[in-house]
Order: C-alpha cells, then sequence, then structure tokens
C-alpha cells in the first residue's frame, strides 16, 4: 500500500470511530436516555446478526458481513434520524457514501455493496435490512424490560406484529422477533452466578 493510500485509509478510519460518538435518535422518542445506543453500537450487534442469518439460509456470509459494516455508515456525517426526522430531513446517502468511500483502494467493491444494500433485492441485502431491524428489536426488548412505556408500545404494534417485523424479509427474522418479545434479556446469563470465586 502507497503512503498516499495509507493516508486516506488512515482517515477513513477516524471518521468510521465516530460512530461511537453519534447517538441513535429514535432516544428521542422512546424518551430514554442512553449513552450506550450509538451507531457503532447498534452495528455491532447487526454484524453477528447478519452473520447468523446469512449462514442459516445459505447466503453469501461475506456480502451480508460487508453490507452490515456499510449500512449506516453515512451516519458520520448525516448523524441518525428517527421517524420524525425523515419526514422532515432529506438525507443524500448516496452523495455521502461516494464521498467517503472514493479516496478507498477497494472502492468499487464497498459501493456497489452499498448499493445492492439500498436495493433490497437480493437476499444478501433482505437479510442486511433484517438484522438491522432485529437489532431495533432486541433494542427495543430490554428498554420495555426496563420499563420503557414507549418501547413496550412499539414491540406490541398491531395484531402481534410489531412494525419492524411487517418491514422483515425472512421467515426466520420473525421468528427470532417473534421469540425476542418473549424472552427476558437477562436470561443468558441466569445459570452462570456462582457463590464463590474460582480458585
Amino acid at each position: 500500500m502507497k503512503q498516499n493510500q495509507i493516508k486516506k485509509l488512515v482517515s477513513f478510519v477516524f471518521e468510521i470511530g465516530n460512530l461511537r460518538k453519534v447517538i441513535r435518535a429514535h432516544q428521542q422518542t422512546l424518551l430514554s436516555f442512553d449513552l450506550s445506543d450509538t451507531i457503532a453500537s447498534h452495528s455491532f450487534r447487526v454484524i453477528f446478526i447478519g452473520y447468523f442469518l446469512a449462514k442459516e439460509l445459505k447466503a453469501d456470509v461475506d456480502k451480508v458481513v460487508k453490507m452490515c459494516l456499510l449500512h449506516d455508515l453515512e451516519e458520520t456525517r448525516s448523524s441518525d434520524h428517527n421517524w420524525v426526522h425523515k419526514r422532515y430531513v432529506k438525507v443524500f446517502e448516496d452523495e455521502i457514501r461516494r464521498d467517503q468511500l472514493k479516496n478507498l483502494s477497494n472502492s468499487e467493491e464497498l459501493l456497489k455493496l452499498s448499493k445492492e444494500y439500498q436495493e433490497r433485492k437480493t437476499l444478501e441485502a433482505k437479510i442486511t435490512k433484517d438484522a438491522d431491524l432485529l437489532d431495533e428489536t432486541f433494542l427495543l426488548r430490554e428498554y420495555a424490560w426496563q420499563g420503557n412505556k414507549e418501547a413496550k408500545n412499539w414491540l406490541k404494534g398491531v395484531k402481534k406484529e410489531s412494525h419492524h417485523e411487517k418491514m422483515m424479509f425472512t421467515k426466520l427474522a420473525k421468528a427470532i422477533a417473534k421469540e425476542t418479545k418473549s424472552q427476558a434479556p437477562s436470561l443468558w446469563w441466569k445459570n452462570l452466578w456462582t457463590p464463590t470465586r474460582r480458585e
């Protein structure tokens, strides 16, 4: 890699590091304040969900993981927007992505994947969107478990199917969303506690 490419890569990595500081905008409508709920923390869980969905649905795992990495990348420059913001604010996502990625050595591949994700036509793009929606479902369940009434309302939705479930493409994602709404978020550690320290 040439020095000029290294400089551009370093600049890009500094930019994506800012996703740790971009607070998710749904907190305004959920009446919550959670500093751990950032675009970076959201993207981290989306990547894992996407990986498992892709494996189970026999999709191109590599492509799904890359799409998950890219799915909210433009929010370093546009910030996040909730459903109210989206009514009034226009974000030039394509322009942002082109500007963000154009100087990277593999920009063509990343731009192509990003476009594929935005079009939502391929199985991999649909899985990536399902992973995005599932993370939101997990988060709503965690907030509802803590007593957040707005999160409970979002999870209930209409006719037992939440808004997010209606937007999901795969049966597997819908099944996971359904289980998410009934399982305690603390279940994972219930049998791990011990009264004594290991020697």
